[in-house]
């Protein structure tokens, strides 16, 4: 799956106040602490990260558009994918993701065979 991801300045944790931490912090650090819970998850259901990068702006497309993180996670089936997005555990700290992100896009992938 592609995640393209755009960042809040400061993270805003309005809809988890539960996880809201003692000081303010960026939206990008909200990502981390999101990523850090979910990785075990991840794993566990056969799921990696595989790219993690930053984003901006396109290099053909639109010229108001931009994106501040890129994300590619393999996951080994749907069913797994499914599994993993509806655990329990996994969904207490997704108010992290909540709170990092102002705007997103996911891009469920199936890989093809290159011609030769």
């Amino acid at each position: 799956m592609l995640n393209l991801m755009r960042i809040r300045d400061v993270a805003d944790y309005t809809a988890n106040p539960e996880l809201t931490p003692e000081v303010r912090i960026s939206g990008a650090e909200a990502f981390n602490r999101y990523i850090e819970h979910t990785l075990p998850f991840l794993r566990e259901s056969g799921g990696e990260i595989m790219f993690l990068g930053d984003g901006g702006e396109f290099l053909i497309g639109p010229e108001d558009e931009r994106w501040d993180l890129v994300m590619m996670i393999r996951q080994s089936s749907a069913q797994s994918f499914l599994a993993f997005s509806s655990h329990q555990d996994y969904m207490a700290g997704i108010g992290h993701r909540t709170a990092a992100i102002e705007d997103s896009r996911l891009l469920p992938m199936t890989e093809l065979t290159i011609p030769n």
